[in-house]
């Protein structure tokens, strides 16, 4: 099953994962950590990406964020490609580090956003980095010491976060440090990283209620968030893909048409006006061959573009296709 495109809205938040080729590791020590997060803040003040959450393990990363103004592809195209010329230069190493493409899910703001701060910077406690929560406080590849106050990094919004919990400082982070540690045992949550309807119903409870009740739901792989989320998310991807297609479209069609007439020596608007001549004619033709059968443009566009009506058009094609 070919895999869907990439959702990819500016200001919208994603939970981002990276992985090691083949489960392999991406940092080796302390070295390796130091640059990746490194590189990590410098990549999002670069692009305007504001970071929540986010924890480096040793074969893999999670990484909550809102997205710039280019939108979620260029901030990790840029983090992943730059750390790994640093790591294989560093190894003598050649080829790829990471899988070829990163998971994203974007993610619902309420009730997700909280959900997914704790399941993230919970993460080296459940794979056994650390062992504590003392121990996860003072853990500096992980945004829970920044948000504890243990490290700085200016690049992750902490404010954001601890606002949720508290007024002021000292009750945020007591609040927080509450929250946390009454997810340690939760483990692996299936409705944060598992299937589409999984996310979108809130959970296998909810699916199976669902199922009960016959009902169905809108769901999205790509997608964490209620039906109606999901339903949105996805119309808006629709419409943006329709224009940029659009867009794309006429640039084909304009420049098509400048390269033809600046070649043959014709005005475009004289092609645009319907001119019978026979060499606008002939150019016509050898414009529209380009535009339908080179770059799949609808017929009824470039009559449009050729000032002739979708039928004629049709016609000739049809006479150009018999003679030859």
């Amino acid at each position: 099953m070919p895999r869907q495109a990439r959702l990819d809205f500016p200001g919208t938040l994603h939970h981002a994962i990276c992985r090691g080729i083949e489960k392999r590791k991406i940092v080796t020590d302390d070295q390796d950590r130091d640059t990746f997060v490194k590189r990590l803040g410098q990549t999002a003040t670069e692009t305007g990406t504001i970071i929540y959450a986010w924890a480096l393990m040793t074969n893999h990363a999670h990484i909550f964020l809102r997205s710039g103004t280019k939108g979620i592809s260029q901030f990790m195209r840029k983090l992943l490609t730059g750390y790994a010329v640093t790591y294989n230069r560093r190894y003598d190493r050649h080829g790829y580090l990471f899988q070829n493409r990163y998971k994203s899910i974007i993610c619902e703001e309420e009730p997700y956003f909280l959900e997914l701060v704790r399941y993230i910077h919970l993460n080296p406690m459940r794979v056994g980095l650390v062992f504590t929560l003392d121990e996860l406080d003072r853990y500096p590849y992980c945004g829970h010491s920044i948000l504890m106050g243990m490290h700085s990094q200016k690049w992750q919004d902490r404010d954001y976060v601890l606002g949720r919990f508290g007024a002021t400082e000292r009750k945020a982070k007591r609040e927080y440090r509450k929250f946390i540690e009454a997810g340690i045992g939760q483990g692996r949550r299936l409705e944060l990283v598992g299937g589409g309807l999984i996310r979108s119903a809130g959970g296998w409870a909810q699916v199976i209620s669902m199922r009960r009740k016959k009902e169905t739901g809108f769901s999205d792989e790509r997608i964490l968030g209620s039906g109606k989320f999901v339903e949105k998310m996805v119309s808006e991807a629709e419409e943006r893909q329709k224009k940029m297609f659009s867009g794309s479209r006429a640039e084909i069609v304009e420049e098509v048409l400048k390269s033809v007439c600046d070649k043959e020596g014709v005005q475009i608007s004289e092609l645009k006006g319907g001119s019978r001549r026979r060499i606008i004619s002939q150019i016509r033709m050898k414009i529209s061959h380009q535009l339908i059968e080179g770059h799949g443009i609808p017929m009824a566009t470039v009559a449009r573009e050729v000032g002739v009506t979708t039928s004629a058009l049709s016609k000739m094609m049809k006479k150009t296709r018999t003679k030859s």
